[in-house]
């Protein structure tokens, strides 16, 4: 399964629920491979920790080679390196993304990503791709739409998230439309959730009269999630047993389990909550 995690509003934990949710897939057994499409490169710092500095290959590397006439094939399976962690591998960023944007735009390399991401998991093997995504609708946010089969869309509870979920919602619907049609949004992640606080519990009510499809478990708000930042190690490897890396797992399981319903919503006439 290839996912991009996307929203257009920046701080709502996209880097976060990425590393963890991957990890939490790896840990069930899968394969996996998370993409970092950011040019700040949290991602890659999260999961490579001081080995990010040694790194010579990245995703940026991928998308220059795609500007020359000579493409090597195994460009993208260069940049790919295995974590510290038993089946979780990264394609790293760089801040090098920035500046290759307005060529690869220029040259219209959109789908680029998607070819090789494909042969990565042919060859590979990869049970679960994972794109985090930057939080603007550029090439690179486009680009790991057209190569993912579904979107999960982070939320924090406030009314800008709120806002910014219509308008994630009109991409999803825009792409599959004109260039991927299986593309659908898989739900909505509840983030930073405080289960004591009311207006949580309100704005995830109004998603709800909305048809959005709200994701189960909702991920609870603690400190730990910056010490397992600090120490480049995702929860499920650093607090086993605390809450919320309980919550990723569980989330990772049902996202995994055959019950969970993926019914496709296309942004306009959004289908019912898929618990």
């Amino acid at each position: 399964m290839k996912r991009s995690i996307f929203n257009q509003k920046g701080g709502v934990g996209k880097t976060s629920i990425t590393c963890n949710l991957a990890a939490a897939f790896a840990k069930a057994g899968r394969r996996v491979l998370v993409v970092d499409l950011d040019s700040q490169a949290n991602t890659s710092q999260y999961l490579l920790g001081a080995e990010l500095d040694q790194i010579t290959h990245t995703v940026a590397d991928f998308f220059e080679s795609t500007l020359s006439f000579k493409l090597f094939g195994d460009s993208m399976q260069n940049a790919v390196r295995k974590t510290a962690f038993d089946n979780l591998w990264v394609v790293p960023a760089e801040r090098g993304l920035a500046e290759l944007q307005p060529k690869l735009e220029s040259r219209y390399k959109i789908f680029k990503l998607r070819d090789a991401i494909n042969g990565l998991v042919a060859n590979m093997e990869f049970d679960e791709i994972l794109f985090d995504t930057p939080p603007a609708l550029n090439f690179y946010s486009m680009s790991a739409l057209m190569a993912s089969d579904s979107v999960l869309i982070p939320f924090d509870c406030d009314a800008f998230s709120a806002e910014a979920l219509l308008q994630v919602m009109e991409v999803i619907a825009e792409v599959a439309s004109d260039h991927q049609p299986d593309l659908h949004a898989e739900g909505v992640i509840i983030n930073h959730y405080q289960a004591q606080a009311k207006l949580p519990d309100e704005a995830i009510a109004r998603l709800r009269q909305r048809g959005f499809p709200i994701l189960k478990p909702y991920l609870s708000s603690s400190i730990v999630m910056r010490e397992s930042h600090s120490v480049h190690m995702p929860l499920v490897y650093f607090k086993p047993k605390h809450k919320l890396a309980s919550e990723y797992i569980e989330l990772a399981a049902r996202l995994m389990g055959p019950s969970l319903d993926k019914a496709k919503m296309p942004a306009k006439d959004h289908a019912l909550s898929n618990e």
